[in-house]
């Protein structure tokens, strides 16, 4: 199990800074949505140029011309890109097709998607490297969670890792490591604290005691 930080709504030199103070206790590092939109993939270039030893993601959030975006996201450094699960498996092909040339890995995001367990089982067959089930913001704000979601994928997968992102906190955190998914995304459990680097180190120590368990 590793833990992601997704930064949302920062610069680049915000991101910079945060990542400093963090990270010893995360493994891979989100360049959200909003930053890419605001910065574009220079923000993953710059990240990935700070941190060399992080996995940087980049959440494009890929819904067409799929083999072209993955290639651009990996040519500025980024270790895994994301695209729709409600793209056209041409495109997931494509994603999938040159990420596999560049070295590349692709995660699929399941937001908005109704039947995710037949869904989970394509996305499987065509070879994604990370399935995640994802409570959307505008969910969130309602009180929807995907832990649910998450054991439905868990149970159909063979191939793929698991991923679930959508406000997760410190006190949410243990029923989703009791599932196990492979990546644990959280953005503003960590991201919203005064003290980061705390809020990070606690989350990773859960995490390893699991794992060690």
């Amino acid at each position: 199990m590793k833990l992601q930080l997704a930064l949302d709504l920062v610069n680049i030199p915000e991101a910079i800074e945060l990542i400093a103070e963090v990270q010893d206790f995360v493994d891979v590092v989100e360049i959200g949505t909003p930053v890419v939109i605001n910065e574009g993939l220079k923000a993953v270039k710059e990240v990935k140029e700070a941190f060399p030893q992080l996995t940087v993601l980049a959440d494009l959030k890929i819904m067409d011309a799929a083999g072209y975006e993955v290639m651009k996201a990996s040519e500025a450094g980024a270790d895994i890109i994301t695209i729709l699960a409600a793209a056209e498996d041409e495109s997931i092909k494509g994603a999938v097709e040159e990420a596999k040339k560049q070295g590349k890995q692709i995660l699929v995001d399941m937001i908005a998607v109704k039947d995710k367990r037949a869904r989970a089982i394509e996305l499987d067959e065509l070879g994604v490297d990370y399935i995640c089930v994802h409570t959307g913001y505008d969910l969130q704000a309602v009180g929807q969670n995907s832990f649910e979601d998450l054991r439905t994928i868990k149970s159909v997968v063979k191939n793929a890792k698991t991923a679930i992102a959508g406000g997760i906190k410190l006190d949410s955190l243990p029923e989703v490591i009791k599932v196990q998914p492979d990546l644990i995304i959280v953005g503003g459990g960590i991201t919203s604290k005064e003290d980061k680097k705390a809020a990070a180190s606690q989350m990773q120590r859960l995490i390893r005691e699991e794992v060690t368990a």
